[in-house]
């Protein structure tokens, strides 16, 4: 009876029920991971402080959904080679490119530099805490994917029609639920990492981006409107 029990608590799966042991080929997929994303982070903020101290126009919707759609089909298409790491940066450039306007309106408001700087550490703080959890959580997140998948398409078209039909109310509750959707983004594609369900860091890194991206838009949209009514 007590070889049985013994047996019990040291058999694999009672192990692996009660502790998450990130193996060699994830935690070298979460290592590239993070180093590439830190540099792609970099690289989007300095062509961003590039658009707004030149003062760039915002290229417009159009060009940015199809600079966006257009880029992130060839990193699919090329997310084994070198190539593909090199689009990463385009598109990675591209998006600062077009967040500079953004950050220049903001900055010439009242109290913009306030509500720029405080967005971007909101930024941090909820992507450091949501990413500490997600890896040592014991719990699979798997089963986030299919509802922040639809949660997504549904702000994204929700948002389009914000800016089409020029409803500022509907454009600051999509801002709301897209900093809801960026978390679960950001928790989802970690644990994911950690676990094994994504094994090529390039699209791990776009992943984690774009969910940073959005969040910090989402959190400036927000912070920009309640510094207007103050």
């Amino acid at each position: 009876m007590n070889d049985r029990y013994n047996n019990f608590r040291s058999s694999p799966l009672r192990t692996q029920s009660t502790t998450t042991v990130i193996d060699s080929a994830a935690h070298r997929v979460l290592r590239n991971t993070y180093m590439l994303l830190s540099l792609c982070l970099g690289f989007s903020a300095l062509t961003a402080g590039v658009a707004a101290a030149m003062g760039l126009p915002h290229p417009g919707i159009i060009i940015t959904l199809v600079g966006y759609f257009g880029l992130l089909f060839m990193i699919t298409k090329y997310r084994d080679s070198g190539m593909g790491i090199a689009l990463v940066f385009a598109l990675t450039g591209f998006m600062g490119y077009t967040l500079g306007p953004v950050i220049g309106h903001y900055l010439n408001m009242p109290n913009g530099t306030q509500t720029v700087m405080t967005a971007l550490g909101g930024t941090a703080a909820i992507f450091m805490g949501l990413s500490a959890y997600a890896l040592v959580t014991k719990r699979d997140l798997s089963f986030m994917g299919g509802f922040l998948t639809i949660g997504v398409l549904v702000a994204f078209l929700a948002s389009l029609a914000a800016i089409f039909l020029h409803i500022p109310a509907l454009s600051l509750t999509v801002s709301a639920v897209f900093v809801l959707l960026m978390s679960g983004m950001i928790l989802y594609e970690t644990n994911n990492i950690v676990r094994g369900g994504e094994t090529n860091y390039v699209m791990a890194t776009l992943s984690l981006f774009v969910s940073i991206f959005n969040l910090f838009t989402s959190l400036l949209h927000l912070l920009g409107f309640a510094g207007r009514n103050d």
